[in-house]
């Protein structure tokens, strides 16, 4: 392993390891002289969070393009694979999970026929370098530079799941409370975070189906006729996985509209109520107003039961409308 150290603040971390038959031949620091390749050999080099003059010696060794060296050297990269001669550039987007939040890391690689080269940063310190794992795997008698890149690719996706079913779960959990009681604000916050956060993450599947696309048609040297058809089975599962995704976000909108619609019913009932009831408490109101009055002739008054006759009324008159107004259902 070898270590690069280009400021006080940040260090990157290279580990280099010459592959034969699937088994490590040796492992190369690379402020030597790289030993000659033979014919059934390759080269794989792992970068952890470069700094500034990483590149110098990778470029000229292994013939970088340098607006792929610049590519790698700028963390806000989309999915995509870039064609340079008989190498490719490749950009893939790792996800995980920070508590209920999804970060994003990237995954850079340069992929020629004799050498591998993956830049990652914001790593998983548990899963900073892949070597390790792809060592003593079932396939280490295929490792090739392509298939390489593909366990990586496949890591990257499987990555994926714990992502989909975390908001799956989270807004499914949301729909029974929409039968008992509204959503609160905090509720409705989180789910638009949650559609934020899910339709960022279908684009970064889409990227990442058309990646997974171009790998499986390219005419390149380096990726052989071997490995595309475990680049098709990837994007295979992309699709699924944008498939879900987009369920996601249309349940998200229909809770979003349930809610509105439960919102609207509770307020027209309210309304109808309030009106019910104003137009039964205006019956004796009005009435009281009128016998309230100063006229010398009031009708009814001047007879002794003028009293009881004009509240039987109003009782009468409001009894009617409360009755109507519950067959009506609205009280």
């Amino acid at each position: 392993m070898h270590c690069v150290c280009s400021d006080r603040a940040r260090m990157s971390e290279i580990k280099a390891a010459i592959f034969r038959d699937g088994k490590v031949l040796e492992h190369v620091a690379l402020d030597v002289r790289t030993p000659r390749l033979g014919e059934a050999d390759f080269i794989w080099i792992e970068v952890l969070d470069p700094v500034e003059g990483d590149f110098s010696a990778l470029q000229e060794r292994f013939g970088l393009h340098s607006l792929a060296v610049e590519d790698s050297m700028s963390a806000a990269q989309i999915s995509k694979v870039d064609l340079y001669d008989d190498q490719i550039f490749v950009v893939l987007k790792a996800a995980h999970l920070e508590g209920d939040a999804i970060r994003y890391g990237e995954i850079d690689a340069f992929v020629g026929r004799r050498h591998i080269i993956t830049v990652r940063r914001d790593a998983d310190c548990r899963h900073a370098h892949a070597l390790e794992r792809f060592q003593g795997g079932p396939r280490t008698s295929e490792m090739k530079p392509d298939l390489i890149l593909h366990g990586i690719l496949n890591y990257v996706v499987n990555g994926y799941f714990p992502i989909v079913q975390m908001v799956e779960d989270e807004v499914l959990s949301m729909e029974p409370h929409l039968q008992d009681a509204l959503l609160d604000r905090g509720a409705i916050t989180r789910l638009f975070q949650q559609r934020r956060e899910a339709i960022h993450f279908q684009h970064v599947l889409v990227s990442m189906s058309d990646v997974c696309g171009k790998l499986s048609n390219l005419e390149v040297p380096c990726i052989s006729a071997e490995a595309k058809p475990y680049f098709r089975d990837v994007r295979d599962r992309l699709m699924r996985l944008d498939g879900m995704v987009s369920g996601l976000v249309d349940v998200i909108r229909t809770v979003f509209e349930t809610s509105s619609l439960l919102e609207q019913q509770r307020q027209g009932v309210n309304t109808r109520q309030l009106a019910a009831w104003a137009a039964i408490l205006g019956v004796p109101a009005t009435i009281a107003g009128i016998y309230g009055m100063t006229f010398p002739d009031v009708p009814v008054l001047s007879s002794p039961y003028g009293y009881a006759i004009v509240l039987g009324a109003m009782m009468a008159i409001c009894l009617g409308l409360y009755i109507r107004f519950k067959r009506l259902r609205w009280l």
